[in-house]
């Protein structure tokens, strides 16, 4: 059973910052690609950034420059630091683990950005 928990979501200031952090367990966390989501009121939940188990990362075109995905494998953590934020990216944001034919989901943390 794996879980996932995120924190560090908050309100914030149009151009602010905020890191966010997924903490893992019940997996051998290290072999498994995590990603970030985020939902925003009415819309459908949309990619956001991803980390492969060697590091390599993947944005969506709307955040490329600002976020940056991490990843401590010691810790069992992923972080998503979100820098020049904007109102749209007002969301719920989703930590995810990547797995065949499942991914598992945390609960998401609430980021809202003010302009």
């Amino acid at each position: 059973q794996v879980q996932l928990a995120e924190s560090g979501g908050g309100l914030v200031q149009s151009g602010g910052s905020l890191r966010l952090s997924c903490a893992a367990s019940g997996s051998i966390f290290s072999i498994y690609a995590m990603g970030w989501y985020r939902q925003a009121p009415g819309k459908q939940r949309e990619f956001v950034a991803s980390i492969s188990s060697g590091g390599s990362t993947n944005y969506a075109d709307s955040v490329k420059g600002r976020f940056t995905i991490s990843r401590d494998n010691a810790k069992n953590m992923v972080y998503l630091q979100m820098n020049s934020l904007k109102p749209e990216g007002t969301a719920v944001y989703y930590c995810t683990q990547y797995r065949t034919g499942k991914n598992y989901w945390g609960q998401g943390t609430q980021v809202t950005v003010s302009s």
